[in-house]
């Protein structure tokens, strides 16, 4: 048996998609024989060209040929997602043989579709592994092709193909109840939680942390946020928060990565003259244990139409290294519950700047309740979100089947 795994994102790019699914693929090629389908592009450089083929770390890496629009505009990045579709469909009926196991993400959208159709010709077992649910997402943000009876026909498509697979396997317990009333049966869906490595990002592993002169913030307390700046993300609090304490000059607020919303954040930031607020790009994965380490408190954000669509993976390296989290978003949402459950952060309400604020304004003024928060994010890190327990939940799922 062999597991192949179907993503547009493979390591070296540096996405969060492209790391889980790095982390995954290699830790079972030690008992598995592992192959990845995936794009010659990197998550901000679409016009990247990877090695066709590759082995590492017992993987078999194919890269398949898609067009390069890159993910600015939806019309070019459904090209590719096209593109994707058509090469590796037909990579798959190559590689796939009886007995295989499909492992299907969701990126792009609906590969679950072909990966079923592909799985049920070659008798091989699907497992779809979600990290949102589509068309639902694109309906939340208003897209057509979301909505109506190109939605509806979206909805069934993707249904069957969950129905046809031997597990689905979610990332948060909202979306697994999303999927149960979808109609999908209990047992054939699975939470796994996203997670980060807790070897190497713990609350000792930034020492020294060279960035705080590097980028200027030595004695100044940084609120961070790092990761994707997509549309299902609000920053209209955080930018608000930023304008409201730009006289604090001990506060400043740092945004690392890239994304949708990057460009006008930082162009709306440079036209209030907010001072207080550092762009920096996405940083190397072998440096994120100070790159995150360099902030006092991170900031999550989901815009709460998505819960049960999504959930923010960034929380779970910024649990591992011990830092609060400020969530912007729904309290009784998925990290929400988390942060009120496990007493590791703040949560403030999608338009609450004062809140913001506030939520600050208590963290920077009280060392105690940052320890103390810091210690119990670590906690129930170690409790739920390390990468050794979500592996070995997935070695578990594989050898079932």
């Amino acid at each position: 048996m062999k597991i192949i795994f179907v993503n547009r994102y493979y390591a070296p790019d540096h996405s969060a998609t492209s790391q889980l699914l790095t982390d995954l693929a290699t830790a079972l090629a030690s008992e598995f024989r592992v192959h990845v389908v995936t794009s010659r592009q990197r998550y901000d450089d679409p016009a990247a060209r990877l090695p066709r083929y590759e082995l590492s770390h017992g993987v078999s890496i194919d890269r398949v040929y898609t067009t390069t629009f890159g993910r600015s505009r939806l019309t070019g990045r459904a090209l590719d997602y096209l593109s994707f579709y058509v090469t590796a469909s037909l990579r798959l009926l190559h590689l796939a043989l009886a007995g295989d196991v499909i492992v299907a993400k969701t990126d792009p959208p609906l590969i679950s579709v072909p990966a079923g159709w592909i799985a049920r010709l070659r008798r091989a077992r699907l497992v779809n592994w979600l990290q949102d649910i589509f068309p639902e997402v694109a309906a939340e943000l208003g897209l057509g092709i979301g909505r109506g009876a190109i939605g509806s026909a979206l909805r069934k498509l993707r249904t069957t193909s969950l129905l046809w697979a031997a597990a689905n396997v979610t990332v948060g317990t909202r979306m697994a109840e999303r999927l149960v009333a979808a109609g999908l049966p209990r047992d054939r869906v699975r939470v796994i939680p996203n997670w980060a490595d807790g070897s190497a990002l713990n609350p000792g592993a930034t020492g020294m942390n060279p960035l705080h002169a590097e980028w200027g913030l030595a004695d100044r307390f940084v609120v961070g946020y790092s990761g994707n700046f997509g549309r299902l993300h609000e920053f209209q609090t955080l930018i608000g928060a930023a304008e409201a304490l730009r006289e604090r000059s001990e506060i400043v607020f740092l945004l690392i990565g890239a994304g949708a919303q990057r460009d006008a954040l930082e162009t709306a930031s440079g036209a209030r003259g907010l001072t207080n607020v550092v762009f920096k790009p996405y940083q190397p994965r072998r440096a994120l244990a100070h790159s995150l380490g360099v902030a006092d408190v991170h900031v999550v954000t989901l815009r709460p139409e998505f819960e049960g669509l999504v959930v923010p993976s960034k929380f779970y390296g910024v649990a591992a290294l011990g830092r609060p989290t400020i969530f912007i978003g729904d309290p009784e949402g998925e990290i929400g519950t988390i942060l009120r459950e496990a007493d590791c952060g703040i949560c403030v309400t999608q338009g609450d700047v004062d809140g913001m604020v506030a939520a600050i304004m208590r963290l920077r003024d009280d060392a105690q309740l940052r320890e103390r928060m810091g210690r119990n994010a670590r906690a129930v890190f170690d409790r739920r979100f390390d990468k050794t327990r979500a592996i070995e939940a997935w070695r578990s799922l594989l050898k079932s089947l």
